[in-house]
C-alpha cells in the first residue's frame, strides 16, 4: 500500500510539473528597432529631434517577468548654430549630441500583449565634450504581432543638463 501511494504521487508531481511547462510562456528573445523622440526640458533649446537604434536581449525569468540587457544608439539633431546660455548668446558649429546607452532592462505582463518596464543604466557620451550619465527609460509597450511591439517611453539622461524625451519606438522580436 505505501509503495502503491509513492508511486502515485510521483505521477502527479510529474503531471503538475509537466502541466505547468506546457503553460509556461517563454519570453526569451533578442529584439532590434527604432525609436523617435521629441525633446523636450534644456536639450530642447538646442534641438527638435531624436532618433535611435534599440537593441536587446530579454530572459523570461517567469510567466510575468522578463529580465535582459539592452543597448543602442541616440542621436538628438541640433537644430542652429546659436545657442543661448542665459544672457550669453555663442555661434558655433555644435555636434549633435549623441549616446551609446548600456543598461539592464526589466518588464512586467500583466497580459500577453501588453507589457510594462524600464531600461536602468548608464549612457555612454560619444561626441565631443559629451560626459554621459545616468540613464533612465520607464516604457509601456504593446504587441502588434507574434513578433512586434510598439512602445512609448521616457527617456532621462543625467548629464550636465536635463536630457529628456518622449519617444515612440517599435521593436522586431527574433
Amino acid at each position: 500500500m505505501k509503495k502503491k501511494t509513492i508511486v502515485l504521487a510521483i505521477i502527479a508531481l510529474v503531471t503538475v510539473s509537466f502541466s505547468t511547462m506546457a503553460q509556461r510562456v517563454d519570453r526569451t528573445n533578442f529584439k532590434a528597432g527604432i525609436h523617435g523622440g521629441v525633446p523636450f526640458g534644456d536639450i530642447s533649446d538646442y534641438s527638435n529631434f531624436e532618433i535611435g537604434l534599440d537593441l536587446g536581449y530579454h530572459w523570461g525569468v517567469s510567466e510575468l517577468i522578463d529580465a535582459g540587457i539592452s543597448t543602442g544608439f541616440m542621436n538628438a539633431f541640433i537644430n542652429n548654430d546659436t545657442v543661448d546660455f542665459g544672457p550669453v548668446e555663442v555661434e558655433g558649429d555644435f555636434p549633435n549630441i549623441q549616446y551609446i546607452p548600456v543598461t539592464a532592462a526589466f518588464r512586467l505582463y500583466p497580459t500577453y500583449d501588453f507589457k510594462l518596464g524600464a531600461d536602468v543604466g548608464y549612457a555612454v557620451g560619444i561626441n565631443d565634450g559629451n560626459t554621459g550619465g545616468l540613464y533612465v527609460r520607464p516604457m509601456i509597450g504593446m504587441n502588434v504581432s507574434s513578433n512586434t511591439e510598439l512602445n512609448i517611453s521616457y527617456i532621462k539622461i543625467s548629464d550636465d543638463y536635463d536630457f529628456s524625451m518622449a519617444a515612440l519606438g517599435i521593436l522586431f522580436l527574433f
